[in-house]
């Protein structure tokens, strides 16, 4: 079923650790609007980076995001949360900075790595509300 442009159910569900640990990550219905919301910024992301991004999480059921020791009150719970990471000379510095500086996102990390380069870009959008424009950095 596809979500977006570029992105599928299957791709925002998916989960190493879910698999490993036999965690059924199927969202819950009140989610999937969230959901949808959030993949038209990750298709905007895509346009913007040709493609060159890849999706290493977005929805996390609460037992999943327990697993992986999430925030127990992440965004990715919910439906609109995503990590993204750079690949074919698309670095995360890159990304991080045109979300900063193009987008209506509620909180924009800077998630480990260096003090130039992110491990990966945790970023969130509220489908209702107002998006808070927090700027954070995690490790």
């Amino acid at each position: 079923m596809n979500i977006s442009k570029y992105l599928t159910l299957k791709e925002v569900i998916n989960s190493q650790t879910a698999i490993r640990k036999g965690i059924d990550n199927t969202p819950e219905k009140e989610h999937l609007l969230n959901i949808k919301n959030t993949a038209k910024y990750y298709d905007i992301i895509y346009d913007q980076f040709k493609g060159n991004i890849r999706l290493s999480s977005f929805y996390r059921g609460k037992k999943l995001n327990t697993a992986v020791g999430g925030s127990k009150t992440s965004q990715h719970m919910t439906g609109e949360a995503m990590d993204i990471q750079g690949i074919n000379g698309v670095t995360n510095a890159e990304i991080y900075r045109y979300i900063r500086d193009n987008m209506n996102f509620d909180q924009l990390i800077w998630e480990f790595g260096t003090s130039k380069e992110p491990a990966w870009v945790h970023v969130s959008f509220k489908t209702s509300g107002v998006n808070r424009k927090q700027v954070l950095k995690i490790g």
